[in-house]
């Protein structure tokens, strides 16, 4: 369900803004899309494993924060970012 280290540092390679940058909201949201996809397909096998559909959720609401965070700061950013990831919104 976690992310392996060798796609981690391709998300972060890829979202990147600059050499290092693992804390823009760019990259986490990247980190957290890549995390939900993970946990949705677990989730699709594991139908009563409620604990981790809680986690699922608290993860969405994270990335939704962070989205609007960046609809908020920058548009065109939030709209790359939205369509690179393929999101819906």
């Amino acid at each position: 369900m976690s992310i392996s280290l060798a796609r981690k540092h391709e998300l972060l390679q890829q979202y990147q803004r600059k050499d290092g940058d693992t804390g823009s909201p760019e990259v986490q949201i990247a980190l957290l899309s890549e995390r939900i996809t993970n946990l949705t397909e677990h989730l699709s096998h594991h139908q009563k494993d409620f604990h981790s559909r809680r986690g699922l959720l608290v993860m969405v609401g994270q990335r939704r924060s962070l989205l609007d965070y960046l609809k908020r700061t920058d548009v065109a950013r939030y709209n790359q970012v939205i369509e690179r990831l393929g999101l819906r919104r």
